[in-house]
Order: C-alpha cells, then structure tokens, then sequence
C-alpha cells in the first residue's frame, strides 16, 4: 500500500469539492483541515481545476491530501497529476484514467456500481472502487459487492451523511466521500469559516463514531 493511499484510506471522509469559488478553497480548505479533514477531492468540471489544484496543493502542504475528481479522461487525469493531484477519482471506470494514474505512481479509484464493474476496475489496476452514487442503492449493495472482492478498500460517494455514514461503514466501506453534507455551503457563501469548521467537525464525529 502507497502512502498516499494509506493517508486516504486513514482520513475516514474525502471532502468533496465541488462548485466552490476558487479564491475561497484556500480558506475552506484551511477551516476542513482544522477540523480534522485530511483528504480534499477538487472536482476537474470546475473552471481551472488544474490551477485550483496546484493552489491547494501549495498551501495545505503535507498535511493535507489534495486529489482530483469527476476525471472523465486520461488527459483530464495527467493534467491534475501535473498540477498535484495525490489520487484520482472518476464516476465510471475508464481504464486509460486508470493507466494514466498507474503509470505517475499515482492513486485512482474509478466508480462501479455493479460486480462485473468492480472486477474490471480491480483488472484495470484500481486502487480503490468509487461505489457511486451510493444512496441509489444503499448500504446494503455495498455489503453485497464487497463479499466477492476480498480486501479491496472501498469508497462509497453520493448521499452520504451523519445520518447513514454508520450504516456504510457497518457494510464494509474503508473510506468516504461527501459533499453538501460535510460542507456548509451557505456558510462559505458568507465568508463563515468558522461555521464550515463546525459543520465538517460534526461529520468526522459521526464518522469516528461509526469506525
């Protein structure tokens, strides 16, 4: 195992960023990490995702893992690594991601949502599988895919929060993903970071209780 990939799987939560004014991650990134998030997923459909990711890298250091995600394409997925990008997720599983992420040393964790899916993704070289969206079919699907595959960790992503983050873990998730749930979106609106530390405190609550 990678110590990126150790890192990921150690945080509990990958904090979703998603639609977030680029010259505010800075200071959300800065208010997740007081809380105690360690792990930050730059979605690649925002504008400049390439330069926002460079941005976080740079300023959060070593002390927090800066990824890329919605990565569609393996030229989407070199550009992220080139800008910094420890790990690289997508919503499907496209193998010349995978390659890509493969060939820079870099992690990837492509969606699956079905068996066949996440064989594949493990012959392609996965590190992880990405079940999304996880609220479509529930702790339950999860518990049933994750039989066959033995060790491989496992990120569900999509409707995950306090409410049901216990359940998915009793289902054998290694690692979550979340957004609007863990981030206080109306809080970063304001400039109330002290508000988007108290809303992603309270998840990783939930998510250390559920551990």
């Amino acid at each position: 195992m990678t110590d990126a990939l150790e890192r990921l799987l150690d945080s509990g939560v990958v904090a979703v960023l998603r639609d977030i004014d680029p010259e505010a991650l800075p200071k959300v990134a800065d208010a997740l990490a007081a809380a105690g998030v360690t792990a930050l997923e730059v979605t690649t459909d925002g504008h400049d995702a390439s330069r926002t990711i460079a941005r976080l890298a740079e300023s959060t250091g070593d002390e927090v893992l800066v990824g890329a995600g919605t990565v569609m394409d393996a030229a989407t997925a070199s550009r992220a690594i080139e800008a910094g990008a420890e790990f690289v997720v997508s919503p499907h599983l496209d193998r010349e991601v995978v390659a890509t992420a493969n060939r820079r040393s870099v992690v990837v964790g492509p969606g699956v949502m079905t068996p066949t899916e996440a064989a594949d993704a493990m012959a392609a070289g996965a590190d992880l599988l990405k079940v999304f969206p996880a609220s479509t079919v529930g702790p339950d699907h999860l518990s049933a895919i994750r039989g066959p595959l033995g060790d491989v960790p496992i990120m569900p992503t999509g409707g995950i929060g306090p409410d049901n983050v216990e359940a998915f873990f009793d289902a054998g998730a290694a690692v979550v993903g979340a957004g609007s749930a863990l981030l206080d979106y109306d809080a970063i609106a304001h400039g109330d970071y002290d508000a988007v530390q108290s809303r992603a405190e309270s998840f990783l609550d939930a998510v250390d209780d559920a551990r």
